[in-house]
């Protein structure tokens, strides 16, 4: 759905992918990172916390947010912790996605 959007998704497997996809990339080459919370090998919260510390100018500045089926106030605090801008609840309302990622991507 994404795609049909006209953004250019790079998926990843899992949690560590996400972070040496990011780390291995150019300067600014993502405009937003959707991040699952429930990954095998590294879960959202440890991507998320793995990417801001890198050194490299973007990973603090990259909106990252949260994926997950859990809607509760400790889940959103919890992806707030781990240095998420957003915590979206699936099923996923497309229609609000898309007005978040708005909010933070401009092209």
């Amino acid at each position: 759905m994404l795609e049909e959007q006209g953004a250019v998704v790079t998926p990843a497997k899992d949690g560590k992918e996400a972070v040496d996809i990011f780390e291995a990339s150019e300067l600014n080459a993502f405009d937003i990172i959707l991040m699952d919370i429930m990954m095998p090998r590294m879960n959202g919260y440890e991507a998320a916390e793995a990417i801001r510390k890198m050194e490299r100018k973007d990973a603090g500045e990259i909106p990252i947010f949260a994926v997950s089926a859990n809607a509760f106030s400790d889940d959103i605090a919890a992806s707030k912790k781990s240095g998420m801008n957003e915590h979206l609840s699936k099923p996923i309302d497309f229609e609000e996605m898309m007005r978040v990622i708005g909010k933070y991507v401009k092209k």
